[in-house]
């Protein structure tokens, strides 16, 4: 019979550093919100959660490594927002975030999350950062614990 490991919703005892975007941030200081709160809903100390501010999304990786570097975290979540705009800028700017927080997570074997709107507009980031269950940076929070979880089980 196969085995099946899963990550649970337990945040106690586990360590988060969030690297939050300060671009845009009516839409990042909702997703920092959002992802406190669903911590502590499944058990984190206000203890346990660092948080770094960073200029803008394209930063975002590389504080995320700082931070993975340190080995002080169980899973690193990383929240911001572009949105797009006339120039091409948006494409470089989502790509390159996307790629560096994926390679920063397999280069330390940490979890390390992407709760980064890439949006057509603002509306769309605003709707995607409110107060209820749409929030991603709530829905980030809790993959980030499930995923510490697993990581702690494998």
């Amino acid at each position: 019979m196969a085995r099946y490991i899963e990550g649970d919703n337990n945040a106690a005892g586990l360590r988060f550093g969030i690297v939050v975007s300060r671009f845009n941030d009516l839409v990042t200081s909702k997703l920092l919100s959002g992802a406190l709160s669903a911590f502590k809903e499944q058990g984190a100390d206000e203890e346990s959660l660092e948080v770094v501010r960073v200029p803008g999304a394209f930063e975002i990786p590389q504080a995320a490594k700082k931070l993975c570097s340190t080995r002080n975290f169980d899973a690193i979540v990383c929240l911001g927002a572009v949105i797009k705009g006339g120039t091409p800028h948006f494409e470089y700017i989502s790509a390159e975030t996307s790629r560096g927080i994926n390679q920063v997570g397999l280069e330390f074997n940490i979890p390390v999350l992407f709760g980064v709107l890439t949006t057509n507009d603002l509306e769309q980031a605003v709707a995607r950062s409110g107060s209820d269950s749409s929030n991603k940076g709530r829905e980030t929070a809790l993959a980030a614990v499930e995923m510490a979880n697993l990581y702690r089980k494998i």
